[in-house]
């Protein structure tokens, strides 16, 4: 088994610390008392009398050997190998005895680094954590829970991880085999089946029961958790596979798996070209964004796509796809559309219809696409869903549905559209661009004008607020990390937003909590480039983690948090 440098020079020297630490209070205890010393050599001067602290040490009970839960080569050190392996920023934590071993191995033997440990006082924040840094860096980040409560106190967080599509890799201590539980908390920490309590919202478990099984597990896991949709996974270590010296010959014989990705999943090609010839002899195409933009790459292929066609992209707000200030931004109108295309949407059936807000006796739907609209979509979710937690919304009844990840298809459909193009085509897309770009000045202006009204009121409009906060910062190299739902968008509506990690969008299960968390994991992603990391901070939500605050200090993560007090626990904006 390879070792890294700093296990070698960093783990073996604590553990053998600790270790002497043993060894000398066993001689200390072995040594014969000084006062029967002093009897056998009565020639010596008298010494001062004892203090009683001396005498209840010399002739009480030897005090107790410190315990040592190391041994040189336990699994965890294979562990921590195979995890190293997938090159992990951070590990996302609050500590938990369930994993104890791990973390031992991370620290002494790994050396702390790659992943760093980052203290968390909630499971729920340590995932929430992992769900903003993601979105952020595009890379998962691996997070440990200790046993049931642990998991149940992450599950809401993870949840909010599954309906945004985000990888989060989670590690969960537990100790199935009855002998190795020691106490009554250890039983009430233990489950048989650990990750049934989260598999309805999960991707993808397992319970390896060797060292062998976990390394292939933590690899697969990964490359679960990573291919479109991208989702939660989750792996149990067991307590003693963690902590149990590692024989001989399976120091010889084990391995760490090698990891190849999965392509994201492109479009089928003769769909595509379907697509392709529906999009260039439409009228007035729309296309609606979702979670298209997995990369900074997905913003430029779809503006490439858009300026292509001169078709409006209309927003759903759930990750940063388009610059706000592109002519086609939000410029379409879906009721005047002959072509919807939605890419990654989540909601497709709310695209096309209304439904009466709040009453639920009586409510009504209605369509808000007019007859004989072409309806498509592109969706790796397509691909993959649950049926207990339901978040795939209503049935769309679509006229060509590709179930492909939309960002690995747009490179085919624009040079698909391309070959389609005539000058007859070109003339009638460039007029069409000219009139969106006219509507898209008019809805910019528009939204000025509301944002003064009450501009020097008191309590401070959230549109003020979000001026004065774009005045502050626009000349920096800046990341809103906040979700805006509750501040009516204001941010998309007045500032200019042409990045991928300026916006994050939000929860993705709507579950309290996400806020704080996901902007400190979002800041630490950020950190290292630099940037001025903002957050917009609802008031009720911050109630639900206040401890990632405590995160961000310890760990010296840079964060602006301005809080939205709206006055009461609601959710009016």
């Amino acid at each position: 088994m390879a070792k890294s440098k700093s296990g070698a020079a960093n783990g073996h020297g604590r553990r053998g610390f600790l270790k002497g630490v043993a060894a000398g209070a066993a001689a200390l205890v072995a040594k014969p008392p000084a006062a029967k010393a002093q009897q056998a050599t009565p020639q010596r001067p008298a010494a001062p009398l004892p203090s009683a602290t001396q005498v209840a040490f010399e002739t009480g009970t030897p005090p107790p050997l410190p315990e040592v839960y190391t041994t040189d080569k336990p699994g965890a050190d294979f562990m921590v190998d195979v995890l190293k392996s997938l090159k992990f920023d951070y590990i996302f934590a609050n500590p938990g005895s369930s994993f104890r071993g791990l973390q031992e191995s991370f620290i002494n033997y790994g050396g702390n680094k790659d992943p760093e440990w980052i203290t968390c006082c909630h499971e729920e924040s340590s995932v929430a954590m992992a769900h903003g840094y993601f979105k952020i860096e595009g890379k998962p980040i691996l997070c440990m829970a200790h046993g049931t409560v642990g998991l149940q106190h992450a599950s809401m967080a993870i949840y909010n991880a599954y309906a945004d599509r985000v990888p989060v890799y989670i590690v969960l201590g537990n100790e199935q085999d009855i002998a190795f539980r020691r106490s009554d908390v250890e039983w009430t920490h233990s489950v048989q089946d650990a990750a049934s309590m989260v598999r309805d919202y999960t991707k993808w478990d397992d319970s390896p029961v060797t060292l062998g099984h976990f390394a292939e597990s933590a690899i697969r896991a990964y490359k679960v958790a990573m291919t479109p949709p991208m989702e939660p996974v989750v792996l149990v270590a067991g307590g003693a596979l963690q902590e149990e010296p590692m024989p001989e010959e399976d120091r010889k014989r084990l391995r760490v798996p090698k990891l190849a990705l999965t392509a994201p999943p492109a479009g089928d090609p003769n769909a595509v070209a379907d697509l392709a010839k529906m999009l260039v002899n439409a009228e007035n195409p729309v296309i609606v964004a979702g979670r298209v933009a997995r990369t900074p790459n997905g913003i430029n292929l779809l503006i490439e796509l858009a300026e292509l066609l001169q078709a409006p992209v209309q927003d759903r707000r759930l990750r940063m796809n388009f610059p706000t200030k592109n002519p086609l931004y939000n410029s379409g109108n879906i009721a005047e559309a002959d072509l919807v295309l939605g890419l990654e949407v989540p909601d497709f059936w709310y695209v096309t219809h209304s439904q009466t807000p709040i009453n639920r006796m009586g409510m009504e739907a209605r369509s808000t696409v007019k007859p004989g609209t072409k309806l498509v979509t592109i969706t790796s979710s397509d691909l993959f869903g649950r049926s207990n937690y339901q978040d795939f919304g209503r049935y769309a009844e679509v006229d060509l549905a590709i179930a492909a990840d939309a960002e690995a298809t747009l490179p085919s459909l624009i040079e698909a559209c391309k070959k389609l193009l005539t000058d007859d085509g070109k003339r009638a897309i460039e007029a069409r661009g000219k009139r969106l770009a006219d509507r898209h000045k008019q809805t910019r202006d528009r939204d000025f004008d509301q944002a003064a009204y009450g501009f020097d009121a008191s309590p401070v409009t959230t549109a003020r607020m979000a001026a004065e906060l774009w005045n502050q910062i626009r000349h920096e190299d800046w990341s809103l990390v906040s979700d805006l739902t509750f501040v009516s968008w204001w941010p998309l509506r007045l500032w200019e937003f042409d990045k991928h990690y300026q916006y994050i969008g939000g929860h993705g299960a709507y579950g309290i909590g996400y806020g704080a968390p996901a902007a400190v994991g979002a800041a630490l992603a950020n950190k290292k480039h630099g940037r001025i990391s903002v957050n917009i901070q609802c008031d009720g939500d911050l109630n639900y983690a206040p401890g990632v605050l405590w995160t961000a200090a310890h760990h010296n993560i840079p964060l602006l948090s301005v809080m939205h007090n709206n006055r009461g626990y609601h959710q009016e904006r």
